[in-house]
C-alpha cells in the first residue's frame, strides 16, 4: 500500500513508519524536522514542510491509499491550542480531494467514544487534563472532533499513557467500562494497531480505547 504518514518524527509516528516499512508499503512522510526521522529506504518519501502548508499536505496525501496521523500535542501547560486541529482539518479536506477515504489517527481517551461506558474516575480524566494542560486537550478534542465529522473510513486510537517497554505480545482495544481495556501501552503496540487497522475493519467508524 502507498501510505501517507503524518507525525512521523514523534516517538509513535518514528515506529508507524519503521513498521510499514517493515511490512513492504510505500511510505510519505511529512516532516518538519527530517533529521528526526532517521531511517532511509527507497520506499520512503520524506516531505520537508510545516503543518500550515496546504500545498505540501495535498501532495503528500495525493496517490496514498490510506493515511495515518500520529499527530500530537506538546504536554505543556503553557501550549497554544490550533495549530494540530487546523492541520487535521487541512488533512481531511486534502483526503477527499485526492480520493482517500482510509484515515487512522492516534488520540487519547480524553475524547470519548459513545459507546464508552466510563467509571467516575474515567469521567475525570478530561477535566484533569484541561486543568494542567488545557491546550493540549483542547487539540485532542479539535483533532478528534475533525476525524470523526470527515465523512471518511476512519479510525481513532484512543490510548493512555504509552511508554517504552517492550511489547509484551497483547493487545486489548475496545470502550471503556464495556471491554476488559486497561491503562499500561507500550509504544510499539500503539504503532503496530495504528497500521493493523490499515487491513482491519473491525473499528471503521469508531474510537476504541488500546492498551497491553
Amino acid at each position: 500500500m502507498d501510505v501517507t504518514v503524518f507525525g512521523g518524527t514523534g516517538k509513535i509516528g518514528r515506529l508507524v513508519v519503521r513498521r510499514l516499512l517493515d511490512e513492504g508499503h510505500r511510505v510519505t512522510a511529512l516532516v518538519r524536522s527530517p533529521e528526526k526521522l532517521a531511517l532511509e529506504s527507497d520506499r520512503l518519501e520524506v516531505i520537508v514542510a510545516q503543518l500550515d502548508d496546504e500545498p505540501a499536505i495535498r501532495k503528500a496525501v495525493d496517490g496514498a491509499d490510506a493515511v495515518i496521523s500520529a499527530l500530537g500535542p506538546a504536554v505543556d501547560p503553557f501550549l497554544r491550542s490550533g495549530p494540530l486541529t487546523a492541520a487535521m482539518r487541512t488533512i481531511v479536506a486534502a483526503m477527499h480531494e485526492a480520493g482517500v477515504r482510509r484515515l487512522v489517527a492516534l488520540s487519547t481517551v480524553s475524547v470519548p467514544d459513545p459507546r464508552d461506558r466510563p467509571s467516575l474516575v474515567e469521567r475525570l480524566v478530561p477535566a484533569g487534563i484541561g486543568f494542567l494542560i488545557p491546550g493540549a486537550l483542547e487539540e485532542v478534542q479539535g483533532m478528534a472532533e475533525a476525524v470523526t465529522t470527515s465523512d471518511l473510513d476512519w479510525t481513532l486510537a484512543r490510548m493512555f499513557a504509552p511508554i517504552d517497554i517492550p511489547s509484551n505480545g497483547t493487545l486489548r482495544a475496545g470502550f471503556l467500562g464495556r471491554d476488559d481495556v486497561g491503562t499500561p501501552m507500550a509504544r510499539t503496540d500503539v504503532a503496530a494497531f495504528l497500521v493493523d487497522q490499515l487491513t482491519d475493519d473491525r473499528f471503521v467508524g469508531a474510537a476504541p480505547a488500546i492498551s497491553n
